[in-house]
């Protein structure tokens, strides 16, 4: 499994590390009952805490991505659609409050971001 941290970034470590397994569940890399690195393993890979992994799988399971086994360890639960289809609508919802954002930065109108995101949507502007 590949999990890039980026130290750089404000978003939590913990975070990124489950951002980046629910996204490999959604693309089908990783399958109902496949496990996940122990935790210990995957702390020594990643080069930090495993408490901070430890966060990461227990927000996973929260979230019903993972499930763990005491003892055996942690595995992908089977893929809900609709779990799945939410997680990619909060992901565009954050990428589309950023396009908004930024747009208001430079000044542009609601009404013109509005227009361009009907453009877009209408394949005008691809």
């Amino acid at each position: 499994m590949k999990i890039i941290i980026n130290v750089s970034l404000m978003v939590p470590i913990y975070e990124q590390i489950a951002d980046q397994i629910k996204r490999q569940i959604r693309d089908g890399d990783l399958r109902e009952n496949d496990p996940l690195p122990s935790v210990r393993t995957l702390s020594r890979e990643l080069k930090i805490s495993a408490l901070t992994v430890k966060k990461a799988y227990d927000s996973l399971e929260s979230d019903g991505f993972t499930k763990t086994v005491h003892g055996k360890g942690s595995y992908v639960t089977a893929a809900n659609q609709e779990l799945i289809l939410e997680e990619q609508k909060k992901e565009i919802e954050k990428d589309l409050e950023k396009a908004i954002l930024k747009g208001r930065r430079y000044g542009i109108a609601d009404q013109d971001i509005r227009v361009l995101f009907e453009l877009i949507l209408e394949g005008e502007l691809c």
